[in-house]
């Protein structure tokens, strides 16, 4: 039983692993055509650069959110300290990557809403908090 266990939390990890896979390609490639749109159309930006950033930074933070739980799966099952010290470590790496990431984004976002309060008139303006 032991063994089933063991076997169905590795197959269950890597099926997330997976999904995060297809998470960052899908947000990839729809980055690349925004971004190509961008470009090659006559009318220009379409689709601001910043836009489609913080687009794509927030599928790779939902990302690495299902990478860490595939981490934690792995963990539950790991053999030896070795292995545990070996996800131990991804974990940190992607937990502090995923900080920095989710800071840049509430940052970027911020910064939006400020630029669209100031092109609105003084009268439109909401009020702040």
């Amino acid at each position: 039983m032991e063994e089933f266990v063991k076997l169905l939390t590795m197959y269950l990890a890597r099926l997330v692993e997976i999904g995060a896979a297809a998470i960052i390609g899908f947000a990839s490639l729809k980055a690349l055509y925004y971004y190509a749109i961008g470009i090659f159309r006559p009318d220009g930006n379409v689709f601001p650069k910043s836009e489609i950033r913080l687009s794509l930074g927030r599928t790779l933070a939902l990302a690495l959110e299902f990478l860490l739980g595939a981490d934690i799966l792995k963990t539950a099952v790991a053999p030896t300290w070795n292995d545990i010290g070996q996800l131990a470590a991804i974990a940190i790496l992607r937990t502090g990557l995923n900080y920095f990431l989710e800071r840049e984004l509430r940052d970027a976002d911020k910064k939006r809403e400020t630029e669209e309060r100031q092109r609105l008139p003084p009268d439109v303006a909401p009020e702040a908090p």
